[in-house]
Order: C-alpha cells, then sequence, then structure tokens
C-alpha cells in the first residue's frame, strides 16, 4: 500500500516558522515599527551630521558670502528739465531739502554753475544705501557728477560713455509737423532742429502742405543703461510744394558746426525769415493803419506776429543790443544794430527779457532775447517786429536775406566726401516703427 511521507522539517526552517508565528502578535508588531524607524533616523541625520562635519569650509564660505555682500537697495529718479524750470526747483521735487540744494549749488558752481541748466537736458538723483549721487547731462559729451562724501558735496566733470547708431526715418505731413514727425520716431528736439535747419527757406507756420514729405539721417546716442542722449541729424531732405530741400552737417577742426546745401552753400542766411515761432500774422508792414486802441490811423512800421504769451523771440542776425527798457507804447523793448553797421531791428511787447540780455551785449543769429508778451498798448500777446535800413523802416516780409558763407576752400575735399556718403545712405530703405 503506497503511503504519504511529509518531507522532514530542517531546524532553520522550524525557528523561521516559530519567528513567523512571534511577528502576528501585535505587540511584537508595533516595537518592530519603531525599531525601524529608530534605525532610519539614525541613518538620515547621523549621515547628514557626518557630511556637514566633514565639509566646514564650503559651508563657512557661503555664510561669510552672505555677510560680505549683503543686498544693495538702489533707488533712481529721473526728472527732464521743462521750459522755465530751474536746477533748484527740480531737485526740491527729487526730496532734496533747502539747506542740501544750496550746498548743492554750491558744489557745482566751480566745475558747471547750475543756473545754466537747459530745458530738455535731465537731472538724475541715485541712492544706494547711505551713498547718493546727483548727474546733469551737460551736453553730448560730459555729464556734470554730484557726489555726497562724509557730509559734503564734490563736483566733478565726466566723459559721457555712449554707443551711437546711424538711422533713416521719413515721413509725409498729413496732420502736422511734430505729431507726423512724432509718428515716425522723432523727437519733439529732434524735430526743433529740423525746422531750424530748414528755416531760410522753408516758412513752418504758414507754407507747410499736407503730403509735404521729409527725411532724415540720425546719429543717436545710448548710455550704458540704454537711456537716450539725445540726436544729431546729420543730412535731411525737405520736400515743400514739389521743391526739394537738402542740407549736410558739417563740422569744422574747432568744433563749430555748419548746415549746407550738397553744393557747401550756407543753408544759414544773414536773417531770419522770423523772429518767432508765431501762429499768425495779426498786422502787417503798412504806412497807414488804425491803431486798435488810439483808435486813429497811423503807420505801422513792423509785422505783428501772434504767438502764445512766453514763446521765445530770437535775434534773427548776429548784431549788438543798443537798446533795452521801456519803450512808452512798445512797452519792453530791445533795439539789435546788426553787424554790417546799416541794418537794426526792433522786438516790442516782451513779457520779459532773456537772461543775460542787456545794452552793450553782443547776442547770436537765433539766441532768444526775450519771450512774447502783451506789455505797453497791446490788445492781445504779439510780437512787434521791426526792420530798419540806415534808419528808415522797411517791410520786414520783404527785406532780401544773402546767404552767408559757403564751404571754404580748404574743406570742401573733405566736405564732398562726406556729401556723397550721407546721400547714399539717405537713399536706404528707411526704419519702420511699429508702434502696439
Amino acid at each position: 500500500m503506497q503511503q504519504d511521507f511529509a518531507p522532514t522539517e530542517a531546524p532553520q526552517d522550524r525557528r523561521n516558522r516559530r519567528l513567523n508565528i512571534k511577528m502576528q502578535s501585535p505587540a511584537v508588531r508595533t516595537l518592530a515599527v519603531l525599531a525601524v524607524c529608530v534605525i532610519t533616523s539614525w541613518l538620515i541625520f547621523g549621515s547628514a551630521h557626518k557630511v556637514a562635519a566633514n565639509t566646514p569650509v564650503e559651508h563657512d564660505e557661503w555664510i561669510k558670502s552672505e555677510a560680505m555682500h549683503p543686498a544693495v537697495h538702489e533707488t533712481e529718479k529721473r526728472a527732464v528739465l521743462k521750459p522755465g524750470d530751474a536746477a533748484v526747483t527740480v531737485l526740491g521735487r527729487m526730496g532734496f531739502p533747502y539747506a542740501e540744494i544750496n550746498a548743492i549749488v554750491a558744489a557745482a558752481k566751480p566745475v558747471f554753475p547750475l543756473n545754466e541748466v537747459r530745458a530738455g537736458h535731465s537731472i538724475i538723483r541715485k541712492k544706494r544705501d547711505d551713498m547718493t549721487d546727483v548727474y546733469y547731462q551737460v551736453d553730448a559729451n560730459r555729464l556734470l557728477h554730484l557726489a555726497l562724501d562724509d557730509g559734503d558735496w564734490h563736483a566733478t566733470l565726466e566723459p559721457r560713455a555712449a554707443s551711437t547708431r546711424r538711422v533713416v526715418l521719413q515721413g509725409e505731413i498729413h496732420d502736422n509737423l511734430f505729431s507726423d514727425a512724432a509718428a515716425v520716431g522723432l523727437d519733439d528736439g529732434t524735430t526743433m532742429n529740423l525746422v531750424d535747419i530748414f528755416a531760410w527757406d522753408i516758412d513752418f507756420a504758414r507754407d507747410l502742405r499736407q503730403g509735404d514729405r521729409f527725411r532724415v539721417l540720425l546719429e543717436e546716442r545710448f548710455d550704458a543703461q540704454g537711456h537716450s542722449l539725445g540726436s544729431t541729424i546729420m543730412a535731411a531732405e525737405f520736400v515743400n510744394q514739389g521743391r526739394t530741400f537738402q542740407a549736410i552737417r558739417f563740422q569744422f577742426p574747432d568744433g563749430r558746426v555748419e548746415y549746407y546745401t550738397p553744393e557747401g552753400k550756407s543753408m544759414r542766411k544773414t536773417y531770419l525769415k522770423a523772429p518767432v515761432k508765431f501762429t499768425r500774422i495779426s498786422s502787417r508792414f503798412s504806412l497807414a493803419r488804425k491803431h486798435p486802441i488810439l483808435g486813429y490811423t497811423r503807420a505801422h512800421h513792423g509785422v505783428d506776429y501772434a504767438a502764445p504769451r512766453g514763446t521765445p523771440v530770437h535775434a534773427v542776425g548776429n548784431g549788438r543790443v543798443i537798446y533795452k527798457g521801456w519803450a512808452g507804447g512798445y512797452g519792453r523793448f530791445i533795439r539789435i544794430q546788426h553787424t554790417n553797421a546799416a541794418h537794426s531791428t526792433a522786438y516790442a511787447h516782451l513779457s520779459r527779457y532773456a537772461h543775460g540780455i542787456r545794452r552793450g551785449v553782443y547776442v547770436h543769429q537765433g539766441e532768444v532775447i526775450g519771450y512774447v508778451g502783451m506789455s505797453g498798448l497791446a490788445t492781445g500777446p504779439h510780437l512787434h517786429f521791426e526792420f530798419r535800413i540806415h534808419g528808415r523802416p522797411v517791410n520786414p516780409l520783404t527785406v532780401k536775406r544773402v546767404p552767408a558763407k559757403p564751404v571754404p576752400a580748404s574743406e570742401k575735399s573733405e566736405f564732398r566726401m562726406m556729401t556723397a556718403r550721407y546721400l547714399k545712405r539717405m537713399q536706404q530703405t528707411p526704419i519702420l516703427l511699429a508702434w502696439g
């Protein structure tokens, strides 16, 4: 008869079976879990402690680095000077107290007097923890730096590090020159320069028409932070009522800058077309005009340019101030004797005089000598302008404006090469700006 036999149980198997029976006990299972937790914690934290203990230099260096290079807190305020702004006013808006403003002005005076700041330039205040710096953009190449050191302000003139690029921009007149120029990327200051270049040939107040076109070769300058340092018109073209005018910038070895036609004739004439950027001519030259206030008829020996109060008035040519003061019905009045001695010009009804204008001072063409007002006998703000030849009044609108001197013979070769280069660059495709 066949029998079933169970295999003989080995001693190790018997020990394992007894251990499994014991592990089924709740108390034993709890003790096992606790043991596992203790061992795991020792492996993790004990190992980490060992690693940290073996790498003290790296940990110490990290701590020292944090201690030696704390976070730097820097703030910057930037203000662009507007017409009529003074440096002390802008510094006050930036948060400087009155006593400190006086200290800044005193420190700057030997280096660059802050009463000579100009509209369109910037004043920058930088504060970093306990350090304060003030910067003023003197011009395209120089920066006035004022630093507060141990309670005292110190001033230095520093060169302005800059990068440049040249671009071609073009536009067409649809609405007005300034808005149409802004649409293609020209700021108001550059547009004013464009007007000044062609002011002797184009009356921008009366001659501009829809469809007129302009194109400029512009050199733009930027500081290390990418802020604009301004721009310079290297060459320009303006098409006005079908007539094309071109101008080329030329800088002489002594630093003097002039604009010429491609043929080398000066864009500048002996006299400006008008002494003020006016809105309209409110009264023309006449030998018999009824006075709007006095009521009777008398000669009107000049042209009245209507313009907002405070509009700058420019000397139409080089000359010397021979009278500055009150002149009866003319109100605040200036007369200039021009360099050829035969010609003189007069400017009346001013609201105020420009800084530094006094009898005997020499003024340059385009220099601001005063501001439009309605002093004396005037019904509204305007400039009364007269032109006299050998003391006899003539119609300012018919005065012949002779071009200034052409490119000197010694500079013609350099000028021709520059003109060819600029005109070729002007023919390249302009930059198209997308506004979003």
